[in-house]
């Protein structure tokens, strides 16, 4: 039975089908006289950093198969019908069992399998500094090391595509080398490197910078500083959290600006808290404190964050709100552009690729209204 909608990237009214998780057809409606009331057709979202959800952190020694489907469950939900399980700064003996039962996870479950398409190391090997390592713990932050490294893909199921480091020790741009050869993305975040060490690792093979503006110093010298020198680095994509804490509205809009569309990309970088109620957490991270606004803090205090709480499609509305961007972009930044930077095939709404669509409906921006999912066609 036909479906009907508007592609998100030419507004075209258009029938499709979808049979055993594939696009058996995709074509312009003859009659679009009731156009306006047809909800938007989009490839489904892909985040690149999700922590955990609903009270489970991947960064746990605590971490079970159940939790991980969870956590896949939720995030389809939410539309990322693809993302990387998040992975932090730990100890090693923490970081190898986490790493292991997402790949068992992977392993015995397709559904997770299909959705979990990688992991995402963000750290250890990360600035201890206070301001750039932001909530992670400063005894595990570390310089990288590959042999350690090897030991953690062997445990992933090689299954890490992207690591976040700091370009600042002197084992770094060796290990961005290998890391490159070996396939596996190399981003800039949680550092205080200079101008000159971000170039080196630029040319070592890094790509991207990780929620770029967060995870830094409260005061940054007026210039030179090390977000100028990655906002600067046309060869790097820039990941931003647009949730409407971790950035100002005017930063955001400067990123997007400096940057370029093509070169930016939305994560969520979802907390295991995302998804609580208000109030006083535990973690294997940290303490932390869920106000009431959405804001996830570090105890105690109300300014330093400690992760998100708001899904991706809460971005996808904040970019175009506080960077003029227009809808087929933003929706790009949350799909097209991450599954780009992994090496991952996107819709193009070609009959015979599989199903990776969501529709959805746009609220008037007016209003406040958010974008509402109405269905995950993802097979």
């Amino acid at each position: 039975m036909p479906l009907f909608a508007r592609r998100y990237d030419t507004s075209t009214p258009v029938a499709f089908e979808i049979a055993q998780g594939r696009l058996l057809r995709c074509e312009p409606l003859r009659e679009a006289d009731a156009a306006a009331t047809l909800p938007w057709l989009t490839p489904g979202w892909v985040d690149l950093q999700v922590n955990g959800y609903g009270g489970v952190e991947f960064s746990s020694p605590d971490l079970t198969v159940e939790k991980v489907r969870a956590v896949v469950t939720q995030m389809r939900a939410q539309g990322a019908v693809r993302f990387l399980p998040t992975v932090t700064t730990q100890a090693a003996e923490v970081i190898l069992a986490a790493l292991r039962t997402i790949a068992t996870a992977c392993d015995t479950d397709s559904f997770i399998a299909r959705h979990a398409v990688g992991i995402h190391l963000e750290g250890p090997y990360i600035s201890a500094a206070d301001g750039p390592r932001g909530a992670h713990r400063r005894e595990f932050c570390r310089p990288p090391d590959w042999s350690e490294f090897e030991q953690f893909q062997q445990a992933s199921g090689n299954r890490i595509r992207l690591v976040t480091l700091s370009p600042e020790y002197a084992e770094s741009i060796e290990f961005i080398r290998r890391a490159k050869q070996a396939g596996v993305v190399v981003s800039i975040g949680h550092t205080q490197a200079t101008g000159d060490q971000i170039q080196a690792a630029v040319d070592a093979g890094a790509a991207l910078s990780t929620h770029l503006g967060n995870g830094s110093h409260g005061v940054l010298r007026r210039h030179p500083n090390y977000l100028w020198d990655q906002l600067a680095a046309d060869r790097l994509a820039a990941s931003f959290i647009a949730d409407g804490h971790h950035l100002p509205p005017e930063v955001v809009q400067t990123f997007v600006r400096a940057k370029g569309i093509e070169r930016c990309i939305l994560v969520s970088d979802l907390s295991g808290m995302a998804g609580l109620p208000p109030g006083h957490y535990q973690t294997d991270l940290c303490e932390l404190d869920l106000l009431a606004d959405g804001r996830l803090v570090l105890a105690g205090q109300d300014q330093l964050l400690a992760g998100a709480s708001q899904p991706l499609s809460v971005g996808i509305e904040n970019v175009m709100r506080f960077a003029a961007v227009d809808f087929q972009s933003a929706i790009a930044m949350a799909s097209l552009h991450p599954a780009r930077l992994l090496g991952l095939a996107c819709p193009t709404f070609t009959p015979g690729e599989p199903a990776d669509y969501l529709l959805v409906r746009r609220g008037e921006a007016a209003t406040g209204a958010r974008i509402q999912i109405e269905a995950i066609l993802d097979g």
